[in-house]
């Protein structure tokens, strides 16, 4: 008797369609090589075609593989349909290679990663912390599945949903004796050191753009990848930094941190998540869904 068709040698055929490479494909559905060359031959012998063509190190989709693409895309989203009609979210399962930005860490993460093993405990959750920059490019080489960063990103196969914006606030330590009741100009904050995102960010660049516009003195800015080492070096009374209001909100309220007012800050982080469209995949359409409901959740809490 011929064996039937299954979704994992479809969902297999789809990730080496993508990303031209049984090896690649083995360590994105943890599998080992041969395994994942055993479910493409089933399938060929199952199919009676070849899919793929490999001559030369190279992977490429036969005309019969061109033909199955659709046809096992759709299959594919009519079974994560069918689950969702009848409620079965526990066979939802896998591993989820999430990338995110720190102030999402410090943020609203955590009651994600809960809501997340809450409705789905078979996934699986990797995650990558890393600036927006790095998150950009490991989803474009598909080394993440998807990614809470700054966006939107500007690429054709990559998929955007708005999330929330985070103001940015200059803050600094009681220590520094920095005027709070009176509105400061760039210039006058520059006195002091500021302490701010890295330099292949947003906030950064246009931090030093608008003192270059501001003042002629020279400035001390101290850039870090981490908002945490940032935090920690206000907390310290070492400058000024800008933070994310909502990050810093315990600290302003027990008043080991003070909101300092000026004519000028950086623009609203604005966050995006992100994941490439294709192969089809239906964990990401309940990523989005979930980081959705989080984050409107969050918002009004704050």
């Amino acid at each position: 008797m011929q064996d039937n068709l299954s979704l994992v040698q479809l969902q297999t055929f789809l990730w080496v369609t993508s990303l031209r490479s049984f090896r690649k494909t083995a360590e994105k559905m943890n599998a080992t090589q041969p395994a994942i060359s055993s479910r493409i031959a089933k399938l060929e012998e199952i199919l009676g075609v070849r899919l793929f063509e490999r001559e030369t190190g190279q992977i490429r989709l036969t005309a019969k593989g061109l033909e199955l693409l659709p046809y096992a895309e759709k299959m594919l989203r009519t079974s994560a349909l069918l689950r969702d009609r009848i409620g079965d979210t526990t066979a939802i399962s896998g591993i989820l290679r999430l990338g995110v930005s720190e102030t999402i860490v410090h943020t609203w993460l955590p009651q994600f990663i809960s809501g997340l093993h809450s409705k789905f405990p078979d996934i699986d959750v990797e995650i990558m912390v890393d600036a927006t920059i790095n998150l950009r490019r490991e989803l474009m080489e598909r080394s993440l599945d998807f990614a809470f960063l700054m966006g939107p990103v500007s690429e054709f196969h990559i998929e955007n949903h708005d999330l929330m914006d985070f103001s940015l606030i200059w803050a600094a330590s009681p220590e520094l004796e920095i005027p709070t009741e009176q509105q400061l100009s760039l210039a006058e904050l520059a006195k002091y050191p500021f302490l701010t995102y890295a330099r292949n960010t947003r906030p950064y660049a246009e931090i030093t753009r608008q003192l270059r516009q501001s003042t002629e003195l020279p400035t001390r800015i101290f850039p870090s990848s981490s908002l945490a080492a940032i935090l920690r070096m206000t907390l310290d009374g070492i400058g000024i930094a800008t933070l994310p209001k909502a990050m810093i909100r315990r600290e302003l309220e027990t008043g080991l941190l003070q909101e300092i007012k000026s004519d000028w800050v950086p623009s609203a982080l604005k966050f995006t998540a992100s994941y490439p469209t294709d192969p089809y995949n239906p964990i990401t359409e309940k990523v989005v869904s979930l980081a959705l409901e989080i984050t409107q959740n969050y918002q009004k809490q704050e």
